[in-house]
């Protein structure tokens, strides 16, 4: 199976299942998200683990052309970023966070875009 495959199939139905969960039920999703900015400790480790899976995606998929492939690689890039960014400062991941939260017609489309893109992503890796 092609490592594109792979990620998509992977990456496609966790952006479905937190998509789907934060429009179907917002206020526990923001619950959890206050919780979490509300914990240094658990913005680090949540730094850690999105450097880890950005890494990983990175350093199996580092590919810049031939298409929705593409998507993936920035979805890793991405992934590095935040990583890094919650990680080396954790007060500005908490203030971009409750800025986020205190925004809820941004909280729903970024909702629904994550659920197209991990439907585009799953179209992609299961059909």
């Amino acid at each position: 199976m092609p490592t594109s495959i792979l990620i998509a199939r992977l990456i496609g139905p966790i952006l479905v299942a937190v998509g789907l969960a934060a429009l179907v039920n917002p206020k526990l999703l923001q619950d959890v998200a206050r919780e979490f900015l509300a914990s240094r400790a658990l913005i680090f480790i949540g730094g850690l683990l999105a450097l880890l899976a950005g890494l990983a995606i990175v350093n199996a998929h580092n590919v810049w052309s031939g298409g929705w492939p593409v998507v993936l690689t920035v979805i890793g890039w991405l992934s590095v970023a935040g990583g890094i960014l919650r990680i080396g400062f954790p007060a500005l991941t908490k203030s971009l966070g409750e800025a986020m939260l205190a925004r809820a017609t941004l909280l729903r489309a970024a909702s629904v875009l994550q659920v197209a893109l991990g439907g585009f992503l799953m179209y992609v890796g299961y059909f």
